[in-house]
Order: C-alpha cells, then structure tokens, then sequence
C-alpha cells in the first residue's frame, strides 16, 4: 500500500512539474499575442480560422463532455461511479475557461465583449453560445459549491439544469458551424448531431485517464470501472467511425466540387497523415483494439494511455474538421490572384500558435492539480491522487 501511494504522489510531482514546464513554454505565445497581436500566426484573410478554434472546440467538448460524466455520481447515483463526479465536475471547471481563453485569442476588439451581454441579438447562435457557456460554467460552479456542502437535493437539481446546458453547447457548436451555407464542408445536419456524442467520448476518456493513473476509487472497484468506461469508448469510437464514414463516402458519392476538394485534403493531401495516423490509427482503432481486450481493465496504465490516445484522436479530429475546408480556395484562381503571407491557403499553426496552446494546457493542469490537493470536496479521499 505504501508503495501504491509513493508511487501517485510521484506521478503528481512528475505532472506539477510538466505543467510548470508548459506555462513557461506558454509565455512566448502569450506576450506575442497581447504585445504585437496576431502579426506572428499563420492564419490570415483566407484561413481565417486555425489551431486555437479547433482547439477550442475540443477544450469545450472536453468540458460539456466531463460534465455528462459527473452526472453519473451526482445525478443519477450509478454505484459503481461513486466518488469520480468531483474529478469530472472539477474537470469541467478547469477545462471551459481554457476553450474560451482559446477562442479569445483568436478574436480582436476585446472591449467589445459587453456587448454580447448587454445588447445581444437573441436569435444568433453565436450571442446563444456565449450566455449558454457563462451560464453553464456558473452552474458547474454552483455545483462544486453544493458538493463541497453535500446539499444532495439541490445538487441533483442543478445538475439537471447543468446537463441539458451540456447538451445544448455540445449540439450548438455544431448548429453554428452547420449553418455555414457557404462553407460545404460544415453545411451538414450530421455535424450538429456528432459533437454531443464525440464531447461524451471526451468526457468517459479523460475519465478513463485519471482512474487509470490515479487511485479516485478502491482497487476492488477499480478493474470494474476500468472495464465500462472501455466498453462504452468502444461503442462510442465505433460511432464515431460510423460517422467518418458516412460523412466522406457521402461526399465522394456525391461529387460536388468543392466538397470533394475538402474531402481530398483530408484523406489524400495535406491533412492526410494527419488523419490516418493520429485520428484513426492511434486515436481510434488503438484504443478501440485496446479496450475491446479485458485484461486492458486489469492494467490500471494501459488503460489510462488508451484513454489519452483517445483524447489525441479528438483533439485531431477537432482540426480536421477546421483546417481543410478553409485550405480551399471558394475561387479557382484565386490563390494566384493576389500574393502575401496572409493571402494563402497553405496553413501550419505558427510557433506563438503551439507556445499559446502548450501554456494554456499547463495552466489547465496546473489549477487541475491544485483543485484536488486543496479543494475541501477533495480531502475526503483515502488515497493521494491528481
């Protein structure tokens, strides 16, 4: 036992010490972006969005998607989840402000934020989004507080009010892509149906990572948990490979230029290794091989890698769905029109990019970790954990 335990506090020291590490590596982007704006990113007039949206995407997902998670020990008292909603309700609260420090970054004119709130238009999408993530993320809070306080009644109710606004932004993000009519790609009714199950995904993953690497439950419990958080990411991999297939061989059958084009970036061209290598085969058929195998569940590790693969292949997934529809010109011609660095369609995440990505997962870590050791609903528990 006191191994088990040395062992943890180790594996949190090791993940103190990489967050650090991230911030520090974050703060290059960080001053590059609040100190000369957006003059050393690689997106421009034409790919107009990069890795910070998708990333933003991703980060949300991963937000909505623990929550759903959390719901299952607070809402719905599954017995066999006991204990783990604090990690994913904590993970929900960590994780949003990261998403919308992402977005933030990517958008100009900051003082005008206000005006979302105090002159919204109520039937955009956008003005939805940004009260249904404030509204949401003070629910999580809320949350917290009523678990702190184990004021059980009132916080099955705001977990019922937090899931439906899980829900909602999770299905939103597609709806607000969706209806881009001008961008083919995104013109798509599936796309609004994918996100809540692909953040539902996210959620069970980062679930499956922290049992695995870290004691939140007992041992005897443990292999149990292990094994259905494998099987539901296999049934949920499997839909998302249904969804892959149904969205390409729907393009390619139907043959519309532009969305062909796009398609090609993906499977063939530029975007192609990045598909094939991380999204499917290390992102999906991996873990799914891994988990489909019981004694994966028996291998606390094992399972915990598996689980980070998958959260790789989402996190890909997200820039898949950005980088190549804006990598087509919505013009023949026009990318030899006009020559500058921001008139390209060319697109690689700039280094102030990465350095902005890097620091904003340390800072997520790092209040992550922090939470847990000092949090009071986090005092409770038998063993060291992150």
């Amino acid at each position: 036992m006191t191994e088990n335990i040395t062992r943890h506090v180790d594996i949190r020291r090791i993940l103190y010490a990489l967050a650090i590490i991230a911030i520090v590596l974050g703060i290059f982007g960080f001053a590059s972006r609040l100190i000369v704006g957006e003059r050393d990113v690689n997106y421009g007039s034409y790919v107009n969005w990069g890795l910070w949206v998708a990333m933003y995407l991703f980060f949300a997902g991963l937000a909505a998607g623990s929550f759903m998670v959390a719901s299952l020990d607070y809402l719905f008292k599954v017995d066999l989840f006991k204990g783990t909603g604090r990690y994913a309700l904590w993970a929900t609260i960590v994780t949003l402000p990261a998403a919308l420090v992402l977005i933030g970054l990517d958008l100009g004119h900051w003082d005008r934020i206000w005006k979302v709130y105090l002159q919204p238009n109520v039937s955009s999408l956008l003005a939805q989004l940004v009260w249904s993530y404030t509204i949401f993320w003070v629910v999580a809070m809320i949350a917290l507080v009523l678990a702190i306080r184990k004021s059980d009644l009132w916080l099955r109710v705001v977990m019922v009010i937090g899931l439906v606004l899980s829900l909602f932004v999770s299905g939103g993000v597609g709806a607000l892509l969706g209806v881009n009519a001008g961008q083919t790609s995104f013109h798509t009714a599936m796309l609004p149906a994918q996100f809540p199950l692909l953040n539902l995904a996210s959620g069970v993953a980062i679930m499956t990572v922290i049992v695995g690497f870290f004691s939140v439950v007992e041992p005897e419990r443990r292999t149990r948990l292990l094994r259905v958080l494998g099987l539901s990411l296999v049934v949920l991999l499997t839909v998302k490979a249904y969804f892959l297939w149904v969205d390409y061989s729907q393009v390619l059958y139907s043959s519309v230029p532009d969305a062909v084009a796009v398609a090609d970036t993906i499977l063939f061209g530029q975007y192609s290794w990045a598909f094939w290598g991380l999204q499917v085969l290390l992102g999906l058929i991996v873990p799914w091989v891994l988990f489909i195998w019981p004694g994966t569940a028996q291998r606390p590790i094992l399972a915990g890698v598996a689980g980070i693969l998958v959260l790789v292949g989402l996190a890909v997934g997200r820039t898949a769905i950005i980088f190549p529809q804006l990598s087509v010109p919505d013009l023949e011609g026009l990318a030899e029109a006009f020559t500058h660095v921001r008139l390209t369609f060319e697109y690689t995440p700039s280094l102030v990019e990465w350095s902005v990505l890097i620091g904003v997962l340390g800072l997520s870590a790092l209040a992550y970790l922090i939470g847990v050791d000092r949090l009071p609903l986090f005092k409770s528990r038998s063993e060291a954990a992150a």
